[in-house]
């Protein structure tokens, strides 16, 4: 197949990009990656890996994505905007319009399959009682999910009657080593600067190695199409999840000194953080790691029900819980 992955030098598009280039160490025949990237390069290992090619465009632009969309039999949409003040600003244009330019650009050139990276939040707070069902009729709170569910709902009906297959990979949280969020949480927690709202805040997990198994059957298999949810077997909370990651994973790298858990700290602390985080960024035009949208999406409980995953996609999970993939962190 010809593969096209967009925000491939971003951190799942690099992932994804790696794990194919490997799999095709082990065929006879190969995919074909077309990687797409804006402002930033590929990682040297990836750009001089065998059968790839590099396009460079930009998704504002239809004018460019013409010719990256060629020839195309599947595309991965994982480009976007993240750590930036003000993401109420941008993302309507980044999410949401962006994603539609490339929609149209694949469904003008024949393109076979659109597979978007979404996530569970886009239906709202879910729970283990009320799992999140594949749907499109939510009402999430956090403006990141609010247009990730505007862009899932374009490309379902822009693929109604076409020969496109649209399909949404809606992820829990992917944990491993070399993923930015638990990264970061492993950075704070050595500098014992990582904290947790008080109130539990359920997520669903799941593992890098997981994630990309998945995806990799989502682009191969012709019947594939819709929504996935995509976690794995054990629901849990998140400050349960630091908890453990804190105190088995990330404590010094002493061997004698063990973990400490996060602080526990009252919920508008951490809106005020976001807040004085995103005016610092504003004004000296630096990142920001933290904004208010952010901890709002983070609030929210979401877990899922992962069947159509298991029947259609992956039968059997390599790391079926966090005690099974806890070493990855």
């Amino acid at each position: 197949m010809n593969i096209l992955i967009t925000g491939a030098a971003g951190n799942l598009g690099s992932h994804l990009s790696r794990h194919l280039i490997a799999l095709n160490q082990t065929t006879n025949n190969p995919h074909q990656l077309k990687l797409l990237i804006h402002r930033h390069e590929l990682p040297a290992d990836i750009a001089s890996a065998p059968n790839i090619t590099i396009n460079k465009a930009d998704l504002a632009n239809p004018d460019t994505l013409e010719e990256p969309c060629r020839n195309t039999d599947c595309i991965v949409h994982f480009a976007g905007v993240l750590f930036a003040p003000r993401p109420e600003k941008f993302l309507p244009e980044t999410n949401t319009h962006f994603a539609s330019n490339l929609m149209d650009a694949a469904l003008a050139a024949g393109v076979s399959k659109f597979i978007i990276v979404s996530f569970p939040h886009v239906e709202g707070e879910s729970t283990p009682e009320h799992p999140a069902k594949g749907t499109l009729d939510g009402y999430p709170a956090s403006v990141h999910a609010q247009t990730r569910l505007a862009a899932e709902k374009y490309l379902f009906n822009a693929c109604r009657g076409t020969q496109m297959t649209p399909i949404a990979l809606r992820p829990g949280m992917i944990y491993a080593r070399g993923i930015l969020m638990p990264d970061a949480a492993r950075w704070a927690s050595r500098h014992r600067l990582l904290a947790v709202w008080k109130k539990p805040t359920w997520i669903h997990l799941l593992s890098l190695p997981d994630f990309l198994a998945a995806t990799t059957a989502a682009i191969e298999k012709p019947e594939a199409s819709g929504i996935y949810n995509l976690g794995d077997d054990g629901p849990l909370t998140l400050q349960d999840f630091l908890d453990r990651a804190a105190v088995e994973r990330w404590g010094s790298s002493w061997p004698w000194r063990r973990g400490h858990r996060p602080w526990r700290a009252p919920a508008p602390a951490f809106y005020v953080a976001g807040a004085l985080t995103e005016a610092f960024a504003a004004v000296f035009r630096t990142r920001a790691p933290l904004t208010r949208d952010f901890i709002r999406i983070g609030m929210a409980s979401y877990t899922a029900d992962t069947s159509r995953m298991k029947a259609e996609l992956l039968p059997e999970l390599q790391y079926p819980t966090l005690d099974d993939g806890i070493e990855l962190l």
